[in-house]
């Protein structure tokens, strides 16, 4: 994504950009109009649960004696979590609050407004609310979608100026940067205010494993009890939010309503947004769907734990936040200096900058073990992000880091990834943090400085052993295979890689299974843009 590559990790080609925007491109959005001026409106808010709904009545179930305690499942297979989805929209009575960074133009985006269409008819409040940046050529479905009764679809942060096309989108991002530069890259997805679904996947094919390209390792829980209401509350605080636009307000197409509603249909079907093959009887964690949990309330069992729900402010993209710590990142920051034994990070982009190496050196210093997990080059959507985490890797690893890194290869290697990849590249999404095993934090936030200072983000901290174990076993923390471990070369100045899906567990003297090219690109990259300027 440039934007994010040129705001976080390039201020140099940043400027450079932007100086060039100014002498080439200006005048062509000289004549263009801004973000439409705000009409007070009174604020839309969350529908509490309440036992009169399938879903409410669930989560007094699961809650019940539980006082302050959340109940919680961890949907760690992308298959489970699509289904999840499609379930709490079909079993919802009173509300749908979706929250999202991407919703995808492809079968899985597709299938799933035209579940929350269906839902809008049946008389389902639904508000979906969703950061512009990759809603190119989307206008026309989402209009259709909010022109039903019940539905309304809102953007954070949009573009104005001729919407359908890529290209003066990026003018338009490059005319007005200061802005557009911040993204709401929060994940919420709340049904019937009794349960929601917190993580890191995307709407779109790739996040649930449904892409022949490429596709993402993730991670998102589903919740029922106190911390609903609490990321309910966060949900309202962007929907009222001074950086979101309903869309009506900067978007519209031509052709009536009723043509509108007939391309929806067209577009929605099952020729272009066929369902997902049907599930195994249980995941992972030996769990069945969740349609099979509700069809038998009084057996559901999910974990029980202290949860809490936390957000940056929308005003972060408007740059109005009084200092960094009242940031997500802080709180994060806050949360692993308090570490009696030991961290695991996992993060696909991963940049820990001065100040990150600073709080490493800290927890090292007191004993505290870390292990870090990221994407290879090879792998990673963001293959430039990894010149500021280059910089970075000897002295993590002469602090005594554990390091490890994704590779696609080495996953293959390992049956459970290799059955779920199949042909397509795997790469890391999941954004988790293990503290102790006994804290685990979740959300949207990566752990660079675009999601410290640029992006807004939605994470939730629950305490909870039993949730770290299922997360070591899942993820086979404590036995990693399918990655390579970095580690110093006898020079104590460079770093070998050693593979841990097979016997041989290969050594490797070069970034394993990328190119030549990517690795020269990489290099003149590193050479000609500034370390202070990373």
């Amino acid at each position: 994504m440039l934007d994010k590559l040129i705001a976080s990790s390039f201020p140099a080609l940043r400027g450079l950009a932007l100086w060039l925007t100014g002498a080439g491109i200006a005048w062509v959005l000289a004549g263009c109009a801004g973000l439409p001026p705000r009409t007070p409106e009174p604020p839309t808010l969350s529908i509490a649960a309440s036992p009169s709904t399938t879903l409410g009545r669930a989560a007094a179930s699961l809650n019940a004696g539980h006082d302050g305690l959340s109940s919680i499942r961890p949907l760690v297979e992308a298959s489970f979590a699509l289904d999840a989805r499609f379930e709490l929209m079909r079993q919802a009575q009173a509300s749908l609050d979706v929250q999202t960074y991407q919703l995808g133009n492809d079968k899985t985006g597709l299938l799933l407004l035209r579940e929350l269409r269906d839902a809008a008819r049946r008389g389902v409040r639904v508000r979906l609310l969703l950061d512009d940046f990759y809603t190119t050529g989307m206008d026309r479905l989402l209009l259709a979608l909010a022109a039903e009764p019940n539905a309304e679809v809102r953007l954070f942060n949009p573009f104005v100026n001729a919407r359908d096309h890529s290209a003066t989108r990026w003018l338009e991002f490059f005319g007005d940067f200061r802005r557009l530069n911040h993204r709401m890259h929060n994940k919420l997805f709340v049904a019937d205010g009794a349960m929601a679904i917190a993580g890191g996947r995307n709407l779109a094919d790739e996040y649930f494993l449904r892409s022949e390209g490429a596709n993402f390792i993730d991670f998102e829980l589903i919740m029922a009890g106190p911390v609903v209401p609490e990321a309910a509350r966060i949900f309202d605080t962007y929907w009222n939010s001074d950086v979101v636009y309903p869309l009506q307000r900067v978007a519209s197409a031509s052709g009536t309503q009723k043509a509108l509603k007939s391309e929806f249909e067209a577009a929605t079907s099952p020729a272009h947004a066929p369902p997902p093959a049907a599930l195994p009887g249980t995941d992972l964690m030996g769990e069945p769907p969740l349609g099979a949990q509700l069809a038998d309330i009084g057996r559901m069992k999910w974990m029980r734990a202290e949860a809490h729900a936390a957000a940056d402010s929308p005003n972060k993209a408007l740059g109005t936040l009084a200092s960094p710590s009242e940031s997500l990142a802080a709180r994060f920051h806050e949360m692993t200096a308090t570490a009696r034994s030991d961290v695991v990070v996992i993060s696909p982009y991963f940049i820990p900058g001065d100040e990150g190496m600073a709080r490493i050196r800290e927890g090292r210093a007191r004993g505290v073990r870390i292990s870090v997990i990221t994407n290879s080059l090879a792998d990673s959507d963001e293959p430039l992000v990894n010149i500021n985490y280059n910089r970075y890797r000897v002295d993590m690893l002469k602090l005594g880091v554990n390091l490890y890194e994704v590779s696609t290869q080495q996953l293959k290697r390992n049956r459970q990834f290799r059955d779920l990849l199949k042909k397509a590249r795997g790469r890391l999404h999941a954004k988790l943090a293990l503290v102790d095993r006994e804290w685990v934090l979740l959300g949207s936030m990566n752990l660079d400085p675009r999601s410290a200072r640029l992006n807004t983000e939605f994470g939730v901290r629950v305490r909870s052993f039993e949730l770290a174990q299922a997360l070591l076993y899942a993820y086979q923390l404590d036995d990693i295979e399918g990655v390579y471990r970095v580690v110093l070369m006898p020079d104590g100045e460079n770093v070998q890689w050693i593979g841990t899906g097979d016997v041989d567990n290969e050594v490797l003297d070069s970034e394993p299974d990328s190119s030549l090219l990517t690795r020269l690109q990489l290099l003149l990259f590193s050479w000609f843009v500034p370390t202070d300027q990373l």
